[in-house]
C-alpha cells in the first residue's frame, strides 16, 4: 500500500484513504469511519521532516478516538538539510508499532498508524496531538527554563521512572529477542550528526578556544566554571581523556547489563505531564526519533542535561538510586557507583565531542552578546539554540568541575574487570 510523503498527499487522499489506513492498523473498527477531515494546519519544528496537525470526524466517537491528530512526515521537500535526515525515522516507526502492542509498560502517544519505506526512506506517523494546556494535561514546559518550575523534582522522578520502566522490561524474557531484532545495538550509529573523534591535540585546541570566549564573555558563566584553577585542570583533563577514547569506547559499549532500549532525549520538552488521583506527577514521553538500544547513562544525560546545576547537586544521586531501584538489572549500592561512573564517562566523551565549539558557536551569532549580563537576558531565553546548549555546556564544566577525572580515567578498566 502506498504511503503519502507529504501533507498535501494526505489531505487530497481524504478521510476514506484515512479509514483505510486506521482500520489496516488495526486502530479503527470495521464498522466505524472517518467522515471528515475538518481542519488541517501544516507546522515547522523539530530537525527532521514536515509534520501536519489534523482534526477529523468519526461516524461514531468511540470513547479513546482522538479527533485532535499529529501526523509527521519523514520527509520535507521544501529542505535537502532535513530531508537527508529522512532514515532517522526508521527506528521511531518501528517504536510506534511497538507501542501499540497490549501491556506496552510506559505512556507515550497513542498510534493510530506508522509505516516506513526503507528503500526511499519514505515515512508517516500518525499519532494523537497532545492536549497541552487542557483538562488535566499541564502546559509544555520548555527546556533549559526548569527556573520556572515551583518544584523540578517530582518532573524528573517521573522522566527517570518512564525511562527505567522501559529499559528494564526491554531486557525481560518476554520483550528481549524483539527489541534486539528491532533495534539491534550499534554504538557507533547512535550518535546523531556523529563527527570525526578528534586527537588529544584537537581538544586541546578547543579546550583553549572555550577559554579564550570565557575570558570575553565572562558573565554567561558561574564563577567556578571560568576560574583559572578550574580551566587550567580542564585543559590537562581533556588531553588526558581524550587520548584514552579508545578505553572510554570500550568500556561504554562492553557491559550488556547497561545496555537497553531507550529515549535518548527526554527532557522536559519532550514530554507532558499531568497529575494523578493521588496528585502525584506523572508523564508520558514523546518524539522518539532514533530510539535505540543504548547505554543508559546516555538516556540518563539525555534527560538530566538541562537541568538547573543547583538542582543536579543536590538530587543527581538519588535520582541515579531511583534509576537503578526501578531497572532492576543493576546490584543496589555497586550499581549506584557503576551507573555514575557510566554517566561521567558519557557526559565526558559527549560533552568534549560537542559541547565546546558547538555552543559557542550559537552564542556568537547573537547581536550584541558581549552587553548581556547573564544567561537570563532575554536575547538568550528567547533563542531556544542559545538557551538550551549554553545550559548544557554549563552542566556539563559543572559535572566536570566537580569530578576527579583522572581517577575516572585511571579506574574505568577496574570497572571493566581487567587487572
Amino acid at each position: 500500500m502506498k504511503i503519502p510523503a507529504h501533507a498535501s498527499a494526505l489531505i487530497d487522499a481524504g478521510p476514506e484513504y484515512l479509514t483505510t489506513l486506521f482500520q489496516r492498523a488495526g486502530t479503527l473498527s470495521p464498522d466505524n469511519r472517518i467522515v471528515s477531515i475538518t481542519k488541517s494546519t501544516v507546522i515547522r519544528g523539530g530537525s527532521t521532516g514536515s509534520k501536519l496537525l489534523l482534526h477529523v470526524a468519526y461516524e461514531s466517537n468511540t470513547p479513546g478516538l482522538e479527533q485532535q491528530l499529529f501526523v509527521k512526515f519523514s520527509r520535507d521537500f521544501q529542505s535537502k538539510k532535513r530531508d537527508a535526515a529522512r532514515y532517522q525515522m526508521d527506528l521511531e516507526i518501528r517504536f510506534a508499532n511497538l507501542s501499540m502492542e497490549p501491556g506496552f509498560p510506559i505512556i507515550v502517544p497513542t498510534c493510530y498508524f506508522a509505516d516506513f519505506h526503507s528503500a526511499t526512506g519514505t515515512g508517516i506517523l500518525v499519532t494523537q496531538c497532545i492536549p497541552y494546556g487542557k483538562g488535566n494535561t499541564e502546559p509544555q514546559h520548555e527546556k533549559a527554563k526548569d527556573y520556572q518550575l515551583a518544584s523540578p523534582l517530582p518532573y524528573y522522578e517521573s522522566l527517570i521512572k518512564s525511562l527505567a520502566t522501559l529499559a528494564s522490561e526491554s531486557k525481560k524474557n518476554g520483550m528481549a529477542e524483539k527489541i534486539s531484532s528491532l533495534f539491534p545495538f550499534r554504538p557507533e550509529q547512535l550518535d546523531v550528526g556523529a563527527r570525526q573523534t578528534d586527537t588529544a591535540d584537537g581538544v586541546t585546541r578547543k579546550v583553549a578556544a572555550f577559554i579564550d570566549f570565557a575570558s570575553h564573555y565572562p558573565d554567561l558563566f558561574p564563577d567556578h566554571i571560568r576560574s583559572n584553577k578550574f580551566l587550567s585542570r580542564l585543559e590537562v583533563e581533556a588531553a588526558l581523556f581524550q587520548a584514552n577514547q579508545h578505553r572510554v569506547n570500550a568500556f561504554l559499549n562492553s557491559n550488556t547489563d547497561l545496555v537497553a532500549l531507550c529515549h535518548w532525549n527526554a527532557h522536559v520538552d519532550n514530554a507532558w505531564f499531568w497529575r494523578s488521583e493521588s496528585n502525584e506527577i506523572e508523564c508520558g514521553l514523546l518524539d522518539w526519533g532514533n530510539v535505540s538500544q543504548m547505554n543508559v547513562a546516555m538516556a540518563l544525560w539525555g534527560c538530566l542535561s538541562a537541568a538547573e546545576i543547583s538542582f543536579l547537586d543536590q538530587h543527581l544521586e538519588h535520582l541515579l538510586e531511583l534509576f537503578v531501584s526501578e531497572y532492576r538489572f543493576l546490584d543496589g549500592n555497586n550499581g549506584v557507583d557503576l551507573l555514575k561512573q557510566h554517566f561521567i564517562v558519557y557526559m565526558a566523551s559527549m560533552g568534549l565531542a560537542w559541547l565546546l565549539d558547538g555552543p559557542v558557536n550559537t552564542l556568537l551569532k547573537i547581536d550584541g552578546l558581549e552587553t548581556v549580563e547573564n544567561r537570563f537576558d532575554p536575547r538568550i531565553q528567547e533563542n531556544e539554540a542559545a538557551r538550551t546548549q549554553l545550559q548544557i555546556l554549563t552542566v556539563f564544566l559543572h559535572l566536570w568541575s566537580r569530578t576527579d577525572m583522572k581517577s575516572v580515567i585511571e579506574n574505568m578498566d577496574l570497572q571493566r574487570g581487567i587487572n
